[in-house]
């Protein structure tokens, strides 16, 4: 049905393209609730045309206005026919108008939260909360060889220690075969990049040193941290849109628990109902 719909709004617009003579302008400014046409006595109005014309595809808004007027009217009076053909609304039809009311009215509670909480100021306390206090990121330049076995790990130091290349024997040996083409070099990373036993052990060394066989859910490693540096904070523009999203987040999350605080919410017991009862369409086929 909702193929069909949408079908319906595209073959309008289609129709429509020659146009038709627009009505003659009402003497009252046009409002929401100014009755454009109607059908079997149901009223279609000015706002339902505004919101059905937002709600097409970009292509069709680019339409000339006479075009998308009269193409918008005739989908909703063809609409407004086809509904009119049924005896009594559906029960999943009643459903999910409840559900799409009660998602739109949540929308623009959304909406309002985020426009007031939308500022500069709220904007830049963030950056300095998230970016500025904390200072420069730490980032690594580290190397690895990567083997099965501990035994396979110590073999490996100690054919370095006899004074061969850490680079050959990662090309070698290494089952990473990614780093093990590059001598085991895994270039620069940041902290929370790499699993937690390798990240503390990278840490744990100094520049140019090598660390004892280190276990993770890959293996065993032979790590040498090549280098470190302080990676520069990003402007505040570089990093507005996450800023944006950050103080968007934040106050929808704060005014929600507020809400939930106040609200007298009442679920069902543990095991009331099947969770696979969700799947069943024929629940509301009638």
């Amino acid at each position: 049905m909702l193929k069909y719909t949408a079908r319906v709004a595209v073959l309008s617009i289609a129709l429509s393209a020659g146009g038709y003579a627009m009505a003659e302008s009402h003497s009252e400014a046009p409002g929401p609730n100014t009755v454009v046409a109607t059908v079997n006595g149901t009223e279609i109005t000015l706002g339902q045309m505004i919101i059905a014309r937002s709600q097409l595809p970009p292509q069709y808004q680019q339409l000339p206005p006479d075009v998308l007027f009269s193409g918008v009217m005739d989908q909703l009076i063809q609409q407004q026919v086809l509904a009119d053909s049924l005896e009594a609304d559906p029960v999943r039809v009643t459903i999910a108008l409840e559900n799409e009311r009660r998602s739109l009215l949540a929308g623009e509670v959304i909406n309002t939260i985020v426009e007031g909480a939308l500022t500069e100021e709220a904007i830049e306390q963030v950056y300095n909360d998230l970016v500025v206090s904390v200072g420069p990121a730490k980032e690594f330049n580290a190397s690895h060889i990567l083997v099965a076995t501990e035994d396979e790990a110590n073999a490996v130091l100690a054919r370095i220690d006899a004074g061969e290349s850490f680079e050959d024997l990662a090309r070698e040996v290494s089952t990473d075969m990614g780093s093990g083409a590059n001598g085991g070099s895994l270039g620069w990373f940041g902290q929370g990049m790499m699993v937690a036993p390798f990240e503390e052990a990278v840490m744990s060394l100094d520049a140019g040193a090598m660390s004892a066989p280190v276990q993770t859910q890959f293996g065993w490693h032979i790590i040498v941290l090549n280098d470190t540096r302080e990676q520069e904070a990003p402007s505040l523009e570089d990093v507005r849109e996450e800023l944006e999203n950050e103080v968007r987040n934040n106050a929808i999350e704060s005014r929600l628990v507020e809400l939930m605080d106040a609200a007298d919410v009442v679920r069902p017991e543990e095991g009331a109902f099947d969770p696979s009862i969700l799947s069943n369409l024929d629940l509301i086929a009638e």
